[in-house]
């Protein structure tokens, strides 16, 4: 999935528009969206999205961003919108792997307490958000298959550090957030899990954007975070294989399998390997060859 939108759950007019988004999927949030006092509003509204749409029948998945599991929220969110059977359940601000664990065994008891099979709603933490979480990212392949995408903040992780700022005077990240991202591309390649870039939040900066994605696809994000509707069309663009690339990967593909068996070929006056061909196969899979 390319682009994840997130829609707040306390919106009645932005819930309404659900369905029409074009993004790939769609985040209904009870975090950071919603005010306190707002919650238990925004729980029933989400609850009633969902059960409006049953599985399998929803114009894209919807997934739930519940409230990080240290806070006495997450249990009332899961309570409230399970029976909803959302498609999936994004979770904030985990310090290690152990907080998946325990939210795969409240997940399994609810699942069976309302007609899901076991296992089947997936997970996609956010995974630097605390400071905490930055040594223990390559545990989460414990997990299992529950473990759908990773993704990353930096806002939430300057707090954690106490930083100032996040981004130095050219906009880009300072290191320590450089570091978060790649140890979040690290983490998605071990567990074998979508890697998802996080928000850019300028969303009236088409170009910015763009930008933004292309370097993001460049270093081995397969989709990222949408704030805006304005963002989905630019993101889902930038995550789609161009023509261009889909040829090469077709061609990188069948030279191989012509090849007997061979570990490296010749295209176009350069020597193709294994990698290449891994490579090749991936834009396919994307592509959705």
């Amino acid at each position: 999935m390319r682009s994840w939108l997130f829609i707040p759950g306390d919106s009645e007019k932005k819930l309404g528009k659900v369905d029409g988004t074009g993004a790939d999927a769609v985040i209904l949030d009870l975090e950071d969206a919603v005010l306190p006092e707002a919650k238990p509003r925004a729980r029933a509204l989400v609850h009633d999205v969902l059960a409006a749409r049953p599985r399998g029948q929803r114009a894209a998945p919807l997934w739930v961003r519940i409230n990080p599991l240290a806070s006495a929220l997450a249990l009332d969110d899961l309570v409230a919108v399970m029976p909803g059977q959302p498609d999936g359940i994004m979770v904030p601000k985990i310090s290690s792997p152990w907080d998946l664990v325990a939210l795969n065994h409240y997940l399994e008891v609810l699942e069976v307490a309302h007609g899901l099979t076991r296992g089947s709603v997936p997970l996609v933490p956010v995974l630097t958000e605390t400071a905490e979480s930055l040594f223990s990212m390559g545990e989460l392949r414990s997990i299992g298959d529950r473990l759908r995408g990773v993704t990353w903040g930096a806002e939430d992780l300057a707090v954690d550090l106490g930083a100032m700022r996040n981004r130095d005077e050219t906009g880009a990240w300072t290191f320590t957030y450089q570091l978060a991202r790649s140890l979040t591309l690290a983490a998605a390649a071990t567990c074998e899990a979508q890697a998802i870039e996080t928000v850019y939040t300028d969303f009236r900066n088409t170009e910015g954007l763009r930008g933004y994605c292309e370097r993001a696809r460049r270093d081995g994000f397969t989709g990222m975070l949408a704030i805006h509707p304005a963002q989905v069309e630019v993101i889902n663009d930038a995550f789609t294989p161009t023509a261009d690339e889909v040829d090469w990967a077709r061609r990188v593909v069948a030279l191989f399998e012509r090849s007997d068996g061979a570990g490296a070929v010749q295209m176009d006056g350069a020597m193709l390997d294994i990698p290449h061909l891994k490579q090749a196969r991936r834009l396919l899979q994307l592509a959705g060859e």
